[in-house]
């Protein structure tokens, strides 16, 4: 399927649901991007790594149906992060594309990904690096503890079980409560389409 965000072909089928493919060139092109982005957050480690690339995907996945890198998120204790990422930033800084640079941040230990190489745009979209741009911004400075806390609230997170996958489509969920308009569109539907007898 073609979209705004790159041709995007579905392929794994779990538990009912059409799981986006995995694009790991993608994946490690992103990682390299935001680690590049983000070289002077102060703020910027591993725990925010994962929550930029889960909102960079889940974001383009409600935008569009489609993620930027169709990578799985699990519910790990620190909030959504990719089941990819541990061994593909193995594979990065083993063939030497970054280096992990261990350090303290308000007293907590940090582990920073600093890019060695300029990532390849040539994979993405301009609306693609825009969304990831959008999303670095609004988390600069913001510390991994609250990221987090953040994540926690989301629904997907909350449906999900420890340690299984959070679904794309819990993007569409909502916490907020019914609106007298979405109320009376809904009355409208039922009637129309004869959805109750």
């Amino acid at each position: 399927m073609d979209s705004e965000y790159g041709n995007f072909e579905r392929e794994k089928e779990y538990l009912g649901r059409i799981m986006p493919e995995f694009k790991e060139d993608k994946f490690k092109e992103l990682v390299l991007y935001i680690a590049e982005k983000c070289m002077d957050d102060p703020a910027f480690g591993a725990t925010k790594l994962n929550k930029i690339l889960y909102f960079a995907d889940f974001y383009a996945y409600g935008e569009s149906g489609v993620p930027i890198t169709g990578a799985t998120y699990g519910k790990l204790p620190c909030g959504p992060a990719p089941r990819q990422l541990v061994s593909v930033r193995e594979e990065l800084s083993n063939t030497g594309d970054i280096c992990i640079r261990k350090a303290t941040y308000h007293g907590y230990p940090q582990e920073r990904v600093i890019p060695i190489r300029e990532a390849n745009l040539d994979l993405f979209t301009a609306k693609e690096i825009a969304l990831v741009d959008d999303i670095i911004q609004k988390l600069w400075g913001i510390n991994a503890a609250n990221i987090s806390d953040y994540t926690h609230r989301l629904a997907g997170w909350r449906i999900a079980e420890d340690g299984d996958d959070i679904p794309y489509e819990s993007v569409f969920l909502s916490d907020e409560g019914l609106t007298e308009d979405d109320t009376n569109r809904a009355k409208e539907l039922i009637n129309r389409f004869g959805w109750v007898d």
